[in-house]
């Protein structure tokens, strides 16, 4: 088996009603060894390294997924902690937990090693083994539970970050060894737009499986009658808009995006480079060529704004978006195939609504009509970030295939772009 063959976890048995707490067990353990083999490529010093204060060490993602199941599931059942220390070194933002390592610099802790963090992966799974081991009740397998889809989020997030700062090196290393036949080099298939009619649609978890808070509660929302591409905006259609001068433009950008494109000097997506006079862009391959029909990705929001004005179109309201993904099956590049990067779009209506890439859509991400967080730490898991940042939506190639669905609310700052984020159009 390589490091990343990471398919998704199966059913603990084949009985027709398998054992609630082994099917739990055995999605821990699907878990953690994949973030696991996500880590596998990298060296100690990689490991180690910040590259800027919103990324993370990848170091510091193996401790603190540890450190939430210590925390919350293990320390309250009399276990002994591996090292007292580590509750102030991988707390992130708990408040209610004490102080904690400031964010930016978690990179200047060269001490513990990696081998003293695995290290510390494995007494935290010999523990969570033996608190897996009896009867579950319903409140330690929501514990678990949640605590799984966060260490899912970890490593996406350790796969961008990852990214970012191999991107700093002027050696361009890869994470992974490239494809020995990349494809999809051809032009872009023109875009549809697919009519929905609107109306009163539901949004927000259904409650069957796993969701975090604020999918939920689940609302009535009036939409009126719009239409939705039925792909992504692709690299080819990007550079139409770099050559007819979208950058150049201030009247394609919100007031903020200008301001923030003039600072940043943005003239391209991220990690996108010139090389005489053809563009090249850096992923988890290392530098490869422009792949014309592949997703655009690592774009702001500003920047799918602008976009989308250029177009003759808007983004899609994130209500809009969870209403038509409803009605859509097929899916691109997710984590568990391995590959780590956006796929041209199949032919199909509504392709692509998960995977491949983040959409960014034209909604603020706010606590849905009757939303309370939940009471203690946990309860700090999304409700105080309800401010100042935009709903993306579908997941992405390095979001995990168990991970997603059409209620999934993943947020970020309008000017963030190291992300996996693109965009699709809407028409009304």
């Amino acid at each position: 088996m390589t490091p990343f063959d990471l398919g998704p976890c199966s059913n603990a048995s084949a009985e027709t009603h398998p054992d609630p707490d082994q099917v739990l067990l055995k999605r821990f353990e699907h878990v953690r060894e994949t973030t696991r083999r996500l880590a596998h490529p990298l060296t100690a010093e990689d490991m180690l390294a910040q590259s800027m204060p919103d990324a993370s060490p990848a170091k510091w993602h193996l401790a603190h997924t540890s450190w939430f199941f210590e925390t919350f599931l293990l320390l309250p059942r009399g276990f002994p902690p591996f090292d007292p220390a580590f509750q102030y070194l991988f707390n992130s933002y708990y408040e209610a937990l004490g102080e904690r390592q400031p964010r930016a610099a978690r990179g200047l802790m060269t001490r513990p090693s990696a081998p003293e963090v695995m290290d510390y992966r494995r007494h935290v799974e010999a523990g969570m083994r033996k608190v897996l081991a009896g009867a579950t009740d319903a409140e330690t397998a929501a514990l678990v539970t949640l605590g799984l889809a966060h260490e899912e989020q970890h490593q996406e997030l350790m796969l961008t970050d990852i990214l970012h700062l191999f991107a700093q090196n002027r050696l361009k290393p890869a994470y992974l060894t490239p494809p020995t036949e990349p494809g999809g080099f051809g032009p872009t298939r023109p875009s549809t737009f697919t009519a929905l009619g609107g109306g009163i649609v539901p949004i927000g978890s259904d409650g069957h499986g796993f969701s975090f808070d604020n999918e939920f509660p689940r609302h009535d929302v009036l939409l009126g009658p719009y239409r939705l591409a039925d792909r992504l905006v692709t690299n080819e259609e990007w550079l139409a808009f770099m050559e007819d001068g979208g950058y150049r433009r201030a009247d394609l950008w919100l007031s903020d995006g200008w301001t923030c494109r003039q600072a940043e000097a943005w003239d391209a997506p991220l990690y996108w480079e010139g090389q005489g006079g053809d563009w090249v862009a850096f992923g988890l391959h290392g530098l490869q060529p422009l792949v014309l029909d592949a997703p655009v990705v690592h774009v702001s929001f500003y920047e799918a704004d602008a976009f989308a004005r250029w177009a003759g179109a808007r983004l899609p309201l994130e209500a809009e978006w969870e209403h038509a993904a409803h009605g859509s099956s097929q899916r691109g590049a997710l984590l568990d195939e391995g590959d780590f990067t956006p796929r041209p779009a199949a032919s199909a209506p509504l392709a692509q609504m998960i995977g491949d890439v983040w959409e960014w859509t034209a909604s603020p991400y706010v606590g849905y009509p009757g939303f309370r967080p939940a009471t203690g730490a946990v309860g700090e898991y999304n409700g105080k970030f309800m401010v100042n940042q935009m709903i993306l939506r579908g997941g992405s190639c390095v979001t995990p295939s168990a991970h997603i669905r059409s209620s999934y609310r993943n947020f970020f700052q309008p000017h963030q772009r190291w992300q996996f984020s693109g965009l699709r159009l809407a028409l009304d």
